[in-house]
């Protein structure tokens, strides 16, 4: 099986190529500035914002599935408009198709969201996330859209580079206590995407934690984990800030567990003990 991954020097889809390329599938992947270290990989340069771009190298990979793994945070033209493009181009070759979304499209109006809840934004990412779940929806029927919440693992997630910082004082700002999320660690998201790839099945995926944590709690776990659990992380309220944001998101993941064999651990379970558990994902099943 031939995969493209767009997004695929990224935190999650260095993992999606390391893991694609050890179950022996023929690996090709995006980059938009650098491309990643994996070996045994076909490296892409792909700006999303070019639709002819996104064409051409979907038409020249030829691939059987494409897994869209890129993000352009609050950037319409590349996570609303560039996962439109990517989708158009799956389609017209025929390959199967697995968008990556996220908690961000909900509001937390409701705090705890299944697979079957419609969108309800309230940032400009939210919105562009939001967006690129309904083209792909529309645009290609049998796609599958994985949204997922905080990724971690094995230090070099955004939220674990952010609590070193803080510990060491080298960053400003705090963690905040009412802002509250389901983490899923990196190996276990990625092989539970593949998992979704084999499978053929059409349609919305929540693939996050069973734990519900406040940022700031979570960055207390990493923190022990990395044995810096004397140190006393600043604390805050987002309720308090000027930043906006949903507060209390927690995806229900239940529907989708019962459909994968992948096993989604909780930040509990792979950042508890000595740290052995952050090193020994769920296999990929595939």
């Amino acid at each position: 099986m031939t995969v493209l991954i767009i997004g695929g020097s990224g935190f999650l889809g260095t993992e999606l190529v390391r893991q694609a390329t050890v179950a022996g599938h023929e690996t090709a992947a995006t980059f938009a500035s650098r491309p990643g270290r994996a070996s045994g990989v076909v490296w892409h340069q792909l700006d999303v914002r070019d639709p002819a771009r996104v064409a051409r190298v979907i038409a020249d990979v030829a691939p059987s599935v494409v897994v869209n793994a890129s993000s352009g945070n609050s950037d319409w033209a590349v996570t609303a408009d560039g996962a439109v493009r990517v989708a158009l181009a799956a389609v017209e070759q025929g390959c199967r198709l697995v968008h990556v979304s996220s908690d961000a499209v909900f509001s937390g109006a409701r705090i705890r969201y299944d697979e079957t809840c419609l969108p309800d934004p309230v940032t400009p990412y939210g919105a562009a996330k939001a967006a690129a779940e309904t083209a792909v929806r529309l645009l290609a029927p049998d796609a599958a859209v994985a949204r997922t919440s905080l990724i971690i693992g094995h230090g070099r997630s955004g939220h674990e580079r952010m609590v070193r910082a803080l510990a060491a004082g080298t960053r400003n700002g705090v963690l905040f206590t009412d802002d509250i999320r389901c983490p899923v660690h990196v190996e276990d998201l990625a092989a539970a995407l593949w998992e979704v790839v084999l499978s053929d099945v059409a349609g919305v995926f929540h693939l996050a934690g069973p734990d519900a944590l406040s940022r700031h709690d979570l960055g207390v776990l990493i923190a022990r984990r990395e044995g810096l659990g004397g140190v006393r992380l600043p604390a805050g309220r987002r309720a308090d800030s000027c930043l906006p944001g949903a507060l209390d998101v927690r995806l229900d993941s239940r529907a989708t567990r019962q459909r994968l064999r992948t096993r989604l651990r909780g930040a509990r379970e792979f950042l508890g003990g000595d740290g052995c558990a952050d090193r020994g994902a769920a296999a990929a099943n595939h």
